[in-house]
């Protein structure tokens, strides 16, 4: 008998530094994440790494697990995402709601997508009615795996996929500026890693509650 199979893809990046004269004087107790937009340093060599771990990188685990996780009995992927990756966080109308149709988006369709955000941060043509300009890449990839999660649970009916925002946690990703332990932040991964067999797959997750991608 085959045991159930899981895959967890939390790594990520913040696509952002901070400035060198701020970090000399930083503390986390007086800061949270908004207040750091101003001394925020973004640039493309670090948008296209945290396009490449965030997403691509979430992609290439799942592609080389999903065929390992259907000899499962139980087979389950829990990806990572914030709630910086809601659909709502992109300004364009027409990119959300391509986001938005979950019966007709493909994996290609938000590849172009991503492609695209890219290819304007590159050129600085990142346009505040198109794309979020602050921590701008950051949203970018994590609303790309929401998209993702809900592509790859349309296309794998036989497993559990779904994605969760761990609350606003205390690691490095927010220079320790977070409100949740790492445990605390652990516990909706782990509540979607042990859902029975049966249960909803394609879905958002605001830490341990069923949510909406909005």
């Amino acid at each position: 008998m085959h045991c159930g199979m899981l895959n967890v893809n939390n790594a990520a990046v913040s696509g952002i530094e901070l400035e060198a004269q701020f970090l000399n004087e930083f503390n986390n107790k007086e800061h949270d994440l908004d207040s750091l937009v101003p001394v925020m340093i973004q640039h493309y060599e670090k948008a296209r790494e945290c396009i490449d771990i965030n997403y691509y990188g979430t992609k290439r685990m799942c592609a080389a697990f999903i065929p390992l996780l259907q000899l499962s009995k139980s087979p389950k992927i829990v990806n990572l995402t914030s709630n910086y990756g809601l659909f709502r966080v992109i300004p364009s109308e027409a990119i959300k709601s391509e986001l938005r149709d979950a019966d007709n988006l493909t994996e290609e369709r938000l590849d172009e997508i991503v492609c695209r955000f890219l290819n304007d941060f590159k050129t600085d043509n990142v346009k505040g009615d198109t794309w979020p300009t602050d921590i701008s890449t950051y949203k970018v990839s994590k609303v790309a795996i929401s998209a993702y999660t809900r592509i790859l649970a349309r296309k794998h009916t036989d497993l559990c996929i779904n994605c969760v925002h761990p609350g606003y946690v205390i690691t490095d990703i927010t220079w320790n500026t977070g409100q949740c332990t790492v445990e605390e932040g652990a516990k909706g991964p782990v509540m979607l890693a042990l859902l029975p067999d049966g249960c909803p797959s394609g879905q958002y997750y605001n830490q341990t509650e069923l949510s909406s991608f909005e």
